[in-house]
């Protein structure tokens, strides 16, 4: 390797660490707060000397039916959301209609719908049928936005299995619901995960469907649990940072789970679509 290209990825390397460092700076300093003894964190230092789990258990006492309610709902709307875009996509894909091309629009376009619309009509809608303060609301509330993006990414996945495939499972007997459920979702299961992973994190994110749908303690995510827990206990900072470490722990382990999926996903496309 030449001296100037190898002082190229040194020199790239170096950049990559800094820019690292800085978008990692915020959940050191977390972390670091987490561990600390009750008190402001200014008092720490850069490493805690005696590190304190008080907080976590404080966290966890005060917050984890908040976070069981964020799991519960977060997978509930991927499941519904890949329940519902999956085959819809797979419809598309095998049978498009004339005006699939503006319904597909359509689809894109409701990503643009602010969601304080959608927050605020389904709250009248939810007052009449007793689904404010429920699971079930809230998963349907955060499936309006995790539905359409899944049939976007799974209708590209499923246009890119050569269509040989399924004519041959269908030569060899097998009808429409066991070609889409051992053919199709099978090798669209890149496309699967991510779908699913972004539904998940949308709605593990979400504070406006929860703000706007709940009204009691009985169903509150964990996004508004750390909200009023910040307002609450502004002095005691080792619990509130250990809060937000609890609640980026799921969305965090879910994407290192996932990432092998995520990065094949496109190359498994390009895979599909040179064989046509």
């Amino acid at each position: 390797m030449k001296p100037s290209a190898r002082r190229g990825g040194v020199a790239r390397s170096l950049v990559a660490i800094v820019v690292l460092a800085f978008v990692l700076s915020p959940v050191y300093w977390m972390v670091n707060a987490s561990l600390l003894p009750a008190g402001r964190p200014s008092h720490g230092g850069w490493f805690p000397a005696d590190p304190d789990p008080s907080g976590y258990l404080t966290a966890l006492h005060d917050q984890g039916g908040a976070l069981v309610t964020s799991l519960v709902v977060s997978l509930g709307t991927a499941a519904l959301s890949l329940a519902l875009a999956a085959p819809a996509a797979h419809a598309l894909t095998l049978s498009p209609l004339p005006g699939t091309g503006p319904f597909l629009f359509g689809v894109l376009l409701v990503q643009a719908v602010p969601g304080i619309s959608v927050a605020n009509a389904l709250h009248g809608l939810y007052a009449d049928t007793g689904l404010l303060d429920t699971y079930l609301g809230l998963v349907l509330a955060d499936s309006t936005a995790g539905v359409p993006l899944a049939i976007l990414l799974l209708r590209t996945a499923m246009a890119a299995i050569p269509r040989e495939i399924v004519e041959a499972a269908r030569l060899d007997g097998a009808g429409a619901w066991r070609v889409f459920r051992s053919v199709v979702l099978p090798l669209s299961r890149n496309a699967l995960v991510t779908a699913g992973l972004f539904a998940f994190l949308l709605t593990w994110g979400d504070t406006l469907f929860a703000l706007t749908l709940t009204t009691t303690d009985a169903v509150r995510p964990i996004t508004l649990g750390l909200y009023d827990y910040l307002g609450a206990h502004t002095t005691r900072w080792n619990a509130t940072m250990a809060t937000a470490v609890l609640a980026s722990l799921p969305a965090a382990v879910l994407v290192v789970v996932a990432q092998r999926h995520i990065t094949t996903a496109p190359a498994a496309g390009a895979v599909h679509r040179g064989h046509r």
